[in-house]
């Protein structure tokens, strides 16, 4: 849970030039943003890691005032809920949230977990329009969410993966070095999705390259990835592309790294929690992430961001910054400011056409599916100090330099969303 420190109210009453004595102002209750995610087993180092960029988000919202409702300031607060990584105990979770009278949901790392929780709310807010909750995804990038399952109380701030696979296809496309690529995923619909929308486009943009590997495995299970990694290096192939996240990407770089396997790792999220200091020297400029955004990008806005979050959190082990989890609580806190309220249809008009900056970042809700629009940047791996690699990740020496940039215009894809939106003026 987000507890709101004495600082961080003594911070709020100071932004606000109240006086600290003012007990009326801060007794009124906060506004619950619930997080349902993993905080436990294997992937809980993936939770922990949401768990400080909200906390950091929301005590800079705080520290300014929190959001501003008739006349008062709210400050925002963070409830955790464990869901394991389990479907049920995600939609548990969300009962006990809303019971709890949270009306803001928020969860990514997983897009089944999503894709149920989009299901359950889209019942829910029909059948008790008094209790209706939003829900804020900040990771699940399954393109179906916003796509044939898009949903007006659904909004990602994260690019899908077939707008992160464009990115990573925007650099492979011209490596014309490699002729052959291995693709392995988690066995679940993102897993699936982005082995889908590799073959897709590699057929598009390198009809002469070879996949000569095209497998799945069961997520968050194997405990030793050295017979994938040996199937890898007898493959013959060149490059390796993954959505694998978590420990299910480290512990495969890493038995990649122990069979010897000199190939390319085209990745989703290569750039962190445990990766790098995993495949360590082999990776040097072989390791390549796609990601919102980089701290090696480089512009002194970016640079004062990432300091400030290093300062917050400075254990090496806790070196995991995203720029949308924090654009998304500053689209939130827009948003219900523009509302004047916390009802969450109100809200939901106004984070359709929410636009937000934030360290040089500018983002904006694409109203007809509800997928945030934004630049996107493809890393590659490199000794810290080397040239555009000022800051390592995780203490481990290596850090990512960024290679390519694509404008948000340039990473916009088309959606086929067809929303059902609430009846006007329904209660």
């Amino acid at each position: 849970m987000f507890i709101v420190t004495r600082k961080a109210l003594k911070l709020a009453l100071v932004a606000l030039c109240v006086p600290t004595l003012n007990l009326a102002q801060t007794a009124l209750p906060t506004i619950k943003i619930a997080m349902i995610e993993t905080l436990s087993g294997p992937f809980a180092n993936t939770g922990e890691a949401v768990v400080r960029n909200l906390t950091w988000g929301l005590e800079r919202i705080n520290s300014r005032g929190g959001v501003k409702l008739a006349g008062s300031h709210r400050l925002l607060s963070l409830e955790r809920f464990d869901n394991k990584g389990q479907i049920e105990e995600s939609l548990s979770a969300l009962r006990s949230a809303i019971d709890e009278g949270a009306q803001f949901i928020v969860q990514g790392n997983s897009s089944a977990v999503a894709a149920s929780l989009i299901d359950a709310l889209n019942k829910h807010n029909e059948r008790e329009p008094g209790r209706r909750v939003l829900f804020l995804n900040y990771s699940a990038v399954d393109p179906g969410l916003s796509n044939e399952k898009c949903s007006f109380w659904h909004f990602r701030f994260d690019a899908h993966a077939d707008m992160r696979m464009t990115a990573l296809m925007s650099v492979l496309k011209d490596d014309k070095a490699i002729r052959s690529v291995y693709l392995i995923g988690q066995d679940y619909s993102f897993g699936q999705a982005v082995a889908r929308e590799a073959r897709r486009q590699l057929g598009l943009l390198r009809p002469d390259l070879q996949i000569v590997g095209d497998e799945l495995h069961p997520m968050g299970r194997i405990k030793d990835f050295l017979p994938y990694a040996s199937k890898i290096k007898a493959s013959g192939a060149q490059a390796v592309i993954t959505g694998n996240f978590g420990n299910d990407l480290a512990l495969l770089i890493k038995a990649a790294k122990e069979v010897g396997f000199e190939g390319k790792f085209y990745t989703f999220y290569g750039n962190a929690l445990g990766s790098p200091s995993a495949i360590g020297e082999a990776g040097v400029g072989r390791v390549l992430a796609v990601a919102d955004w980089l701290p090696n990008v480089q512009s002194g806005a970016s640079e004062a961001f990432y300091l400030a979050f290093r300062e917050r959190f400075p254990k090496p082990a806790d070196d995991y910054v995203h720029m949308r989890m924090q654009l998304m609580l500053e689209a939130l806190a827009q948003s219900i400011e523009a509302a004047g309220t916390t009802e969450p249809v109100a809200v939901a008009e106004q984070l359709e056409k929410a636009r937000v900056s934030m360290a040089s970042q500018s983002a904006a809700m694409r109203s007809t599916d509800h997928q945030f629009q934004q630049s996107l940047v493809v890393g590659l791996m490199e000794r810290q100090g080397s040239p555009g690699v000022k800051f390592d990740v995780e203490g481990s020496g290596y850090g990512f330099r960024v290679i390519k940039t694509l404008s948000a215009t340039q990473a916009e894809l088309p959606s086929s969303c067809k929303m059902q939106r609430p009846v006007p003026n329904q209660p």
